[in-house]
């Protein structure tokens, strides 16, 4: 598989080089712009860009970004660790973007330039995000300066619609199996002096393939805006609101009896989000743009967690195993401004910027003695009251000076240079059941250079290479849990702690990409070091642990794209290779045991080799035909990365998928969807922990994240 591929795309880049391809060579050259950083109007010709950016596709009806972006992009899967269909663990390159606190996060995400990985430990609410009202989906890779703190392995860069773009309006409505209804509405327009308006809303309702897993959001987008001279500007609303259950990990045992099963429950989480943005580009004489943008945005996350309590391995044999009843209160406020400045001088294309975040948050977490029930629910104990573990309130301020320049070297070479400098201050007050306060400050500068260069080899073929570097600091979350001597429950237990360093990642890159008539290819070889990274040293059910520097990570591999055309049939080929390990020797506290890792041994919930083949046939006008092929190699089970029980990994899986999508006219569009068309079992996670339910007493297990049955999709689209 990896042989043919690689294959292929090498002989549609020698074809290109010799000038062959079947095209004409003539008529206007087409020019694509990307973005080159997440705020502002930084753009620059995607021929000239010294890295694979990825350009993704809006969601399909009654499928989530995160599924569309496993489906269809390069070197991204997810790991269904929770089982709800928005709260996905998404994983680029081998490095994560997650809603679950304590996960090891790696990849940016803005949408409309505003920075959306939450303040208390970088996480990224799926869920929140307005995927009917998205219009561009963007993927660059590696650790580019540009794109801020926190872009270790990527960023991701969503950009809403507007009706000077996109005016009409559209009502979709699609149900599929196991409950899942939803309902989007949009609609855009523009009038005369340039004014525009966009919303889009999104009602979810799920009963979840999971038992017990039943789900439901609602979402409201808003923007206003006009173009009136060398002005644009625009006000964006957001807000949001969800109540999803994520039912975890389950034992061998359990799991292979029922894979809807849930191991312990409740597990719910509800969230709300407010964000208001305005944005103001002036176009400057000589084609100069400069751009100032600013945000308001505050969130609200209430969780309730049933879990084997504390001292469940000290109970006796037969005995009740022991429940905590476990509630968690998080409140954030984050506000921003940035401003860029862009211009052409000569051979060199130019940009200056400039950002300032800050955030507060305000945590709290009660613990309830309980007991479980007959479906493994916990219950809290009549006469027993909460009792708070931990409580923080922290601060965060960030800000950070940019600059680039592309410059052209003649016709064929092009180089690019970056740097950010960036500064941050932490600022927590950590408050314990005894009414005691500690306070804690810290503060991380860095500055993080690139360099990048592109050639024009041939008319369709472009070669390039690039080196960067960018950095992550720790987030309240892990600064408060630092202490191998004083382990938390995520997210409890925060103590005054150790000092952690900030991440600071290297990435160099080479590759070429070649694209003619409606046919593209793509080769990226790409490696990335982390030094210091931060990990959480526990696992499974158990979550107990603490935050620490790791001395080094590394993530290697190669990413292959290939679209094809032939008459009425268009085919995509997409294979990653991916090599992540640990780039030290040390000790992983994974909750059930302590994994000793060596240099190279490789990390947890990633597979090595991915291949993705999707096929589209337009039937006729009106009907089109596609299916699509996703395969996935074995992973390691996180506490099992030494291989001490051997077999205890998660099997690689090859999944089907089928669609019809049928337009008679510009008006109606039906469709419909089957996801794991021949219902395979598969697991996209595993760890090992204590299993307390299997066999009447504790035992070491591997707990594996069932993968989703074949599902049934049918949707109709009303465009007006």
């Amino acid at each position: 598989m990896k042989r043919s591929a690689l294959g292929g795309l090498l002989a549609l880049l020698a074809a290109a080089a010799r000038g062959e391809g079947g095209g004409t060579g003539g008529g206007i050259p087409s020019v694509e712009i990307v973005s080159i950083a997440p705020v502002g109007a930084l753009v620059t010709d995607r021929r000239l860009l010294p890295y694979a950016v990825q350009l993704g596709a809006a969601p399909l009806q009654g499928e989530t970004l995160a599924e569309t972006m496993a489906r269809t992009l390069a070197g991204v899967n997810l790991n269904e660790v929770s089982g709800s269909p928005y709260q996905h663990d998404v994983t680029y390159r081998g490095f994560r973007a997650s809603p679950l606190l304590g996960t090891a996060q790696g990849l940016s995400v803005y949408l409309d330039g505003v920075r959306v990985n939450e303040p208390f430990g970088d996480v990224v609410n799926w869920d929140m995000l307005p995927e009917a009202a998205i219009g561009q989906v963007l993927l660059a890779p590696g650790s580019n300066p540009l794109y801020g703190l926190s872009t270790l392995g990527g960023a991701l860069v969503l950009v809403t619609r507007n009706g000077r773009d996109d005016p009409g309006g559209s009502v979709s409505v699609t149900g599929a199996s196991y409950g899942r209804r939803q309902v989007e509405l949009s609609h855009g327009a523009h009038g005369d002096g340039g004014w525009h308006s966009y919303v889009a809303a999104t009602l979810f309702h799920d009963r979840g393939w999971r038992a017990d897993s039943p789900g439901q959001l609602a979402r409201l987008f808003a923007k206003a805006g006009r173009s009136a001279g060398p002005f644009e500007w625009d006000i964006s609303v957001l807000a949001g609101g969800s109540r999803l259950v994520g039912n975890g990990l389950l034992p061998d045992g359990l799991y292979q009896a029922d894979r809807r099963a849930v191991y312990t429950s409740p597990d719910r989480s509800r969230n709300q989000l407010r964000q208001v943005q305005a944005s103001l580009l002036k176009h400057l004489d000589g084609g100069a743009q400069l751009s100032l943008s600013a945000y308001t945005r505050s969130s609200r996350r209430d969780g309730v967690n049933g879990d084997v309590g504390d001292d469940a391995e000290d109970a006796n044999s037969g005995d009740p195993v022991p429940a905590s009843f476990n509630t968690a209160v998080t409140r954030q406020r984050s506000q921003g401004a940035n401003a860029s400045w862009q211009c052409t001088l000569g051979a060199h294309r130019l940009a200056l910027g400039t950002t300032f975040d800050r955030s507060s948050v305000s945590f709290a977490q009660y613990s309830q003695a309980g007991e479980f029930g007959a479906r493994r629910e916990v219950l809290a104990l009549p006469g027993s009251e909460p009792e708070l573990e931990a409580a923080v309130d922290g601060t965060a301020r960030s800000a950070s000076l940019f600059a680039s320049d592309t410059w052209t070297l003649g016709g064929d070479w092009s180089l690019t240079a970056s740097a950010r400098y960036a500064w941050a201050h932490l600022s927590n007050t950590l408050r314990h059941d005894d009414g005691a306060g500690q306070h804690e400050r810290f503060t991380y500068r860095k500055l993080n250079p690139a360099l990048g260069v592109t050639y024009q080899a041939a008319p369709k073929l472009t070669l390039f290479a690039n080196a960067s570097q960018s950095n992550r600091v720790p987030t309240v979350i892990e600064l408060g849990c630092a202490d191998p001597e004083q382990p938390c429950r995520l997210p409890v237990g925060l103590q005054s702690d150790p000092y952690l360093k900030q991440v600071v990642s290297r990435t160099v890159e080479a590759g070429a990409r070649w694209k003619q008539d409606g046919q593209q290819a793509s080769l990226a070889i790409y490696r990335t070091q982390n030094r210091d990274d931060i990990l959480f040293r526990t696992a499974g059910v158990s979550q107990h642990g603490y935050f620490a520097n790791f001395p080094r990570t590394r993530h290697q591999g190669a990413d292959i794209t290939a679209s094809l055309r032939a008459a009425s049939v268009q085919l995509t080929i997409v294979y990653s290779f991916l090599d992540a390990v640990y780039g030290a020797d040390g000790s992983l506290f994974t909750g059930s045991r302590d994994v000793t890792v060596r240099k190279g041994t490789r990390m947890a919930g990633l597979p090595r080799h991915t291949f993705k083949l999707g096929a589209d046939w337009h039937v006729s006008e009106a009907l089109s035909l596609s299916a699509t092929l996703q395969a996935a190699s074995s992973m390691a089970i996180l506490g099992n990365e030494d291989g001490a029980r051997p077999g205890w990994r998660v099997g690689g899986h090859t999944l089907l998928g089928l669609q019809a999508s049928y337009r008679p006219n510009e008006k109606w569009e039906w469709q419909v969807r089957i996801n794991n068309a021949t219902n395979r079992r598969y697991e996209t996670f595993g760890a090992m922990a204590a299993d307390f339910f299997s066999t009447g007493q504790a035992q070491e297990a591997r707990f594996v994240a069932p993968g989703a049955p074949r599902t049934v999709t049918a949707g109709l689209r009303i465009n007006y």
